[in-house]
């Protein structure tokens, strides 16, 4: 089964964009295995002029969009038991956690918000999750519910072909990835590590690893002191045995 994407925006000629390249593309357009559809929210407004927007309750500077369009549009497309996600700058941060979680599912619906963003009332009346991919504020959502699904198709079984390619990747594990290398042998007066060229397997596990966690501890204190928890309770529970 095709795992199903419905994108609820003001501009659907923004998409595919980079959904629509390389394997990810190759995946949707050859061979089935997910599905793009995107929802024009402007065809479902009442008024004349297709305004899906209004003034803040309360005053204050911008427009927000209306409940009841967004509504509207939500309620055009079939469910089918999928997440629903609002792409906000105040959302939970995008986790590779979740993306893991959703990719295994029927697929997802996500809203991308203008404007000063969406009215609340729809956001809690329908479910929807507030997710942030990162802590900088964009002019709309498409850029952002771009990334959730790539994250997301390129986990779904046969869109990169190469399980053992996801491995060893950021965040897979709680580490971030370690450098990688390849052919010319020396660049600019820099050369591959030796460890690399050995052929020594155990070797150069060793080395990534110890990359990875030096990688980490150095640019994601955050992560590094989750993966520092995690390792003191596998202790607890390796001795609690």
């Amino acid at each position: 089964m095709a795992f199903d994407v419905s994108i609820l925006t003001m501009f659907p000629e923004a998409f595919p964009g980079p959904l629509g390249v390389s394997l990810i593309g190759s995946a949707w357009r050859e061979q089935g295995l997910w599905r793009l559809e995107t929802v024009d929210i402007r065809r479902f407004s009442k008024d004349k002029r297709g305004f899906l927007d209004d003034t803040p309750a309360g005053g204050g500077p911008g427009q927000v969009m209306r409940a009841d369009v967004i509504a509207a549009a939500l309620d055009s497309v079939d469910g089918a038991g999928r997440p629903l996600l609002y792409m906000s700058a105040r959302g939970r941060p995008l986790t590779q956690a979740q993306v893991a979680r959703w990719s295994t599912g029927p697929g997802l619906i996500v809203l991308c918000g203008r404007f000063e963003g969406v009215d609340q009332r729809v956001i809690d009346a329908r479910g929807f999750e507030e997710v942030c991919v990162g802590d900088a504020v964009l002019a709309g959502g498409e850029a952002a519910a771009m990334v959730v699904v790539e994250a997301c198709v390129r986990l779904v079984p046969g869109v990169l072909g190469q399980a053992e390619s996801l491995a060893e990747e950021s965040f897979e594990d709680g580490l971030l990835e370690h450098p990688q290398f390849t052919r010319p042998r020396r660049f600019e007066g820099r050369d591959i590590p030796e460890v690399l060229l050995s052929g020594h397997h155990k070797q150069v596990a060793d080395w990534r690893r110890a990359q990875r966690e030096a990688v980490t501890r150095e640019r994601r204190a955050d992560l590094w002191a989750a993966h520092l928890a995690n390792q003191q309770a596998k202790g607890g529970e390796a001795q609690g045995d």
